[in-house]
């Protein structure tokens, strides 16, 4: 028993002891590098730009990709988007000054969809035709945008106030609108624009609603021709990314608009028939989208001599961008690395540097009775403290420049957690390992040789 009181008291007296040296030498470093203030300040740069530009390019980067995949996941994972398209023109037809085009989405497509695919829970129809509203002299050009009651739920966009209209109104062809977020400050200044009336040619429709904000549709892009131009013709693009949009029934666009759309030009006449212009089919199990993607593309070129659609698939653009900010972070991370390497070699440099400068230290500490260990424990503790000194400043400066950004810029930055903790920690490592040669070069002078030093 008293063995072993003796035992962990002599553990604990030399861990004392250990500590006390180890708290000397922390206290000589600092003393060293507060001698030499501006150097050690210039030093401790390089290593403050290589934290701050990973952390930052990373929240840039993690901001542009969390900004594309929000918008992806908006359309939803377990739906799959179909589009009409307009196909390109036949060479022989240059000439004829009046034709009519038919293609796109059919009622019978999506028939045929609902029987071959059980899955299919909920389709979406659509039609998109570009034109004017009007509130007595205010004017907006828009898409109107023909749909089904339950469009709100299955792509992801919320009726902001009022309501939308219901399957009883549709199947009647009511004259009921909702507006898109942004339109009742344009066509309704001063009055409340639910329960007002809009003209769409000339038709009246009875506002009931206002949608919310809703980011840039990922669609929008893919698209080559969904509606019609202001004309009333089948223009290149109806429907822009930019545009607001009108939600009206179904049945009220079809009996307003129809189905084939004229452009009357000087000496020419066209005219475009598209039943649907889009439709959204949403799929019960996430693990069979692709599959279902591949049997409607393969079912619609069944029934059909040329590609006059598109099917667009959200989950696998969701995939492709989250593999595509995968590759972002990794080459913004090896450029920012390139900073923190060339902060490494500044550290290394300036300790070389100080070790020709304190030869004569050295030789006096070694005379004293130092051993190599702690002349390379010395070194070591000045360079952590540089790179650790810089790692701190650069990840408060990494952190606040995102920040700036966001607050400055419309632009969204997302610093991660583990963002900071991997810059500082990859700081620290490049501060120990780039320290190693001049500590070592330090412990390996000859005393003697050291102490006649000049």
């Amino acid at each position: 028993m008293t063995s072993n009181v003796e035992s962990i008291k002599v553990w604990f007296l030399e861990n004392l002891h250990a500590y006390g040296r180890l708290k000397r030498t922390v206290r000589l470093g600092f003393k060293s590098l507060w001698l030499h203030r501006l150097r050690s300040l210039l030093t401790v740069l390089g290593i403050v730009f290589g934290v701050c530009s990973v952390i930052a390019m990373l929240a840039i980067g993690e901001g542009a990709s969390y900004e594309a995949q929000e918008r992806i996941r908006r359309l939803g994972s377990n739906n799959i988007i179909l589009q009409s398209i307009r196909p390109p023109q036949d060479t022989g037809s240059t000439a004829t000054t009046s034709r009519v085009i038919e293609y796109g989405l059919t009622y019978a497509d999506l028939r045929r969809i609902r029987q071959t695919l059980p899955s299919a829970e909920i389709l979406v129809p659509a039609r998109v035709m570009r034109k004017d509203i009007w509130n007595g002299g205010r004017r907006l050009d828009c898409d109107i945008y023909g749909t089904v009651p339950w469009y709100p739920e299955v792509n992801n966009h919320r009726v902001a106030r009022g309501r939308f209209f219901t399957e009883m109104e549709m199947d009647e062809g009511r004259n009921v609108a909702v507006l898109d977020a942004g339109m009742d400050r344009t066509l309704f200044p001063i009055d409340p624009a639910i329960g007002s009336t809009i003209r769409v040619g000339n038709q009246y429709y009875r506002i009931i609603g206002i949608m919310e904000p809703k980011a840039a549709r990922a669609t929008d892009s893919n698209t080559n021709d969904m509606g019609a131009s202001n004309s009333g013709g089948g223009g290149q693009n109806g429907s822009s990314g930019t545009a607001y949009r009108l939600y009206v029934p179904l049945n009220a666009a079809r009996k307003q608009f129809g189905e084939t759309l004229v452009n009357r030009q000087a000496g020419s006449f066209e005219a475009t028939r598209v039943e649907l212009h889009e439709a959204t089919v949403r799929v019960a199990r996430l693990e069979d989208v692709i599959d279902s993607a591949r049997v409607i593309n393969d079912l619609l070129a069944a029934n059909r001599r040329r590609v006059d659609y598109a099917v667009i698939v959200p989950l696998e653009l969701l995939r492709e961008a989250e593999h595509t900010k995968r590759i972002f972070n990794i080459v913004l991370g090896s450029i920012a690395a390139i900073s923190l390497l060339v902060g490494g070699i500044g550290i290394m440099n300036i300790m070389l540097a100080s070790v020709t400068e304190r030869t004569r230290e050295i030789g006096i500490r070694r005379a004293l009775g130092a051993k190599r260990r702690d002349i390379i424990v010395q070194f070591l503790i000045e360079t952590v403290l540089l790179s650790g000194a810089g790692g701190v400043i650069g990840v408060a400066l990494g952190i606040a420049i995102p920040l700036i950004i966001t607050w400055f810029a419309p632009m969204q930055t997302v610093v991660t957690l583990w963002s900071p903790l991997i810059a500082f920690s990859i700081s620290a490592m490049v501060g120990l390992v780039f320290g190693i040669y001049p500590a070592v070069r330090a412990a390996n002078m000859d005393p003697v040789e050291a102490l006649r030093h000049e």
